[in-house]
């Protein structure tokens, strides 16, 4: 494979968000793409997000086998294969939310040989750089080997967890191009969309980013701060599934210690979901994430407990839509299609 010469730049953003939001505006008045395609499962806030920026047609791509508990790889290709020219491809730079998997390096080769043929836009969530190996050169390998082998690209970035900096949303977006040329004509164009949307994005949190970043010693003790909350996430995920193996909790957990990162896909039902809450005051999503970050080796035995009682309690539904709670769901949200 030649190594490709590359042009990048940034845009300051308003979080990741912010960063989704100016990146997928050029894309659909600027370059008029009407195509996107998410993870399935993915960030719900993905779609809101595209759909507002302009584009007509949201569509995704299997990323995930429930019953399995495993990267859905051959259904993922197969969906990018079939995927048409110019779709934008939203994908998880690293600890995929919400399942916590990640291709591997060679899965990366095989998805950037597919939209290479087909003359697919990467558009890259690197959100939760660093938190997945708790390296940041490690995690960042995917963007790298797009940007090598010649893709123009976006790149959505956010410094709000990683900096404990969430209130004062410093986000990027990086943009990669493969023509010089084209730079600073692309630049004014997202100045314009830029000062239509915000005008300017708040300096405190991107400066406080910018002075460790070009800080060797801080640059090093922030990257230290880093490795230490993944590996703090990677302790808890093994901590509840050595919990759930002890409990004997039916189902299947291995995945819970597989994946890396803040999310848990779950496979937990609606009805489990409302339980948790109800009874144990334990709070995640409808469609089952789980997020890591509230856990903690203070609080782990309830969460496992209270979970495995749940999973108890409604093993024995034969018809799912016999349960009052999943009764209640189906009919505010039209359907079981939460997991």
């Amino acid at each position: 494979m030649a190594h490709m010469t590359f042009q990048a730049f940034g845009v300051q953003a308003v979080g990741y968000t912010g960063a989704l939001r100016v990146g997928a505006e050029f894309l659909a008045k600027k370059l008029h793409y009407t195509t996107f395609y998410n993870s399935a499962p993915g960030y719900e806030h993905h779609v809101r997000i595209f759909l507002a920026a302009g584009f007509e047609e949201a569509c995704q791509y299997r990323y995930w086998n429930l019953n399995t508990r495993e990267l859905a790889f051959h259904e993922y290709l197969e969906d990018l294969s079939s995927a048409p020219r110019d779709s934008v491809i939203i994908m998880g730079m690293c600890a995929h939310n919400p399942t916590g998997y990640d291709p591997t390096h060679e899965q990366w080769t095989q998805i950037a040989d597919v939209m290479e043929e087909r003359q697919l836009f990467p558009f890259f969530d690197a959100s939760l750089m660093g938190l997945s190996s708790g390296d940041i050169d490690v995690d960042c390998w995917p963007v790298r080997h797009f940007a090598e082998r010649g893709f123009e690209m976006f790149c959505a970035q956010s410094f709000a967890k990683t900096f404990g900096l969430y209130d004062e949303r410093p986000g990027n977006l990086t943009v990669v191009l493969s023509n010089e040329d084209a730079v600073i004509a692309t630049k004014s164009q997202f100045a314009v969309i830029v000062r239509e949307m915000y005008a300017t994005p708040p300096s405190h949190g991107a400066r406080i980013v910018a002075t460790v970043l070009n800080n060797p010693v801080l640059l090093e003790d922030w990257k230290d701060n880093v490795r230490r909350m993944a590996h703090r996430l990677t302790d808890c995920r093994h901590g509840l599934k050595a919990r759930f193996v002890r409990l004997n909790t039916p189902g299947q957990w291995d995945h819970i210690a597989v994946g890396r990162g803040m999310y848990i896909s779950t496979g937990l039902k609606p009805y489990h979901i409302e339980h948790l809450l109800r009874k144990y005051h334990i709070y995640m999503q409808r469609n089952g994430r789980m997020n890591v970050c509230g856990l903690n080796p203070k609080n782990l035995n309830y969460v496992a407990n209270a979970i495995h009682e749940t999973v108890v309690r409604f093993q024995d539904r034969c018809s799912e839509t016999d349960d009052p709670f999943q009764k209640r769901f189906l009919h505010a949200h039209g359907g079981d299609s939460f997991v």
